[in-house]
């Protein structure tokens, strides 16, 4: 089989899992390019991560077919596993190590050849060169991040699985971290990410947004945008909460959310829309406008409209 030429990194058809009498991934249908940062999106609970394992061959589907990285995800999943890059939510290295040791020792795991150079490389690559002899356990949770990377990275993954790696982490070093990522990108390499960050889920080639298994929307943050055909206006002024409150029960209005000074409401029908903000806020001290729709009015309003399968906490996600 031909690992090498294809253009998609994944290309998958009517994935489907259940863990017990849950059905949290719902038959799911996905292609990811050679060099596409791919960002999933979606409620707590709602299927990412069991989505993201499906396609790279590391959980094996109830149902459905497809490859990654060209291999099978069913019959050639070790394969795919040994050009997989997988960094957790949970930072997993040892604390009482330094960085180099960290490092030295995931190159032992791994088996490989000329582990000095490997580490060197990987040091020097993720800018830790300077802090090699520290104590990982002294580390921010940037650099921590940083490591992490670097630990995933060492193998030469040709696709890496980032499970909401910035959570908890400074917005200096979740910028840096994504730089890092469109870097990798432009050499090739695939990155499949989950996260929660609006500013983070812009900044990927393509999104697909998973609510409770069922994939709702994918594409550009354009195309997920226009999909919802939402018509969205931002009202300013003093007493929005009470508005929202008011508005939210009102013919032709949709969706009411407060974004700091701003109410923004939105609605299918445009020309409906407009009416119900014009009489709410007659004879209010308030400014309306008509604004473009954003990611995070679509992102509510696909979340608000879901059905939650998976009520019991603590399940797989």
């Amino acid at each position: 089989m031909n690992t090498q030429n294809g253009t998609l990194a994944i290309d998958v058809h009517s994935l489907n899992k259940h863990f017990g009498d849950r059905h949290v991934v719902n038959d799911v249908t996905l292609q990811v390019a050679r060099g596409e940062i791919f960002g999933f999106l979606g409620p707590n609970g709602s299927g990412k991560t069991t989505s993201i394992r499906l396609m790279c061959g590391l959980l094996t589907p109830d149902s459905g077919s497809g490859t990654c990285l060209g291999y099978d995800i069913v019959r050639e999943s070790a394969q795919i596993k040994r050009n997989v890059g997988y960094m957790t939510q949970r930072f997993s290295y040892w604390e009482d190590m330094t960085i180099r040791e960290n490092l030295d020792f995931v190159a032992r795991v791994y088996q490989m050849k000329n582990r000095k150079e490997k580490v060197d490389r990987a040091l020097e690559t993720l800018g830790l060169q300077t802090r090699a002899g520290q104590m990982t356990g002294a580390l921010s949770g940037g650099w921590k991040q940083r490591l992490a990377l670097a630990a995933c990275m060492l193998h030469e993954p040709r696709l890496l699985l980032l499970d909401e790696p910035t959570a908890g982490v400074d917005p200096a070093a979740r910028r840096d971290f994504w730089e890092e990522l469109h870097r990798l990108a432009a050499q090739g390499i695939s990155v499949l990410v989950s996260t929660h960050y609006m500013d983070e889920a812009e900044r990927c080639h393509k999104l697909a947004y998973i609510a409770y298994g069922k994939l709702l929307a994918q594409g550009t943050a354009q195309q997920v945008i226009d999909s919802q055909a939402l018509a969205t206006w931002a009202i300013h002024g003093e007493r929005l909460t009470e508005l929202s409150e008011r508005l939210r029960n009102t013919p032709g209005v949709d969706q009411t959310v407060v974004f700091g000074s701003a109410l923004h409401a939105s609605g299918h029908d445009h020309a409906a829309l407009e009416k119900a903000i014009r009489q709410a806020t007659s004879g209010m001290s308030v400014r309306i406008e008509p604004i473009d729709t954003g990611l995070e009015d679509v992102f509510i309003y696909m979340m608000s409209r879901s059905t939650d399968n998976y009520a019991h906490p603590g399940k797989p996600s």
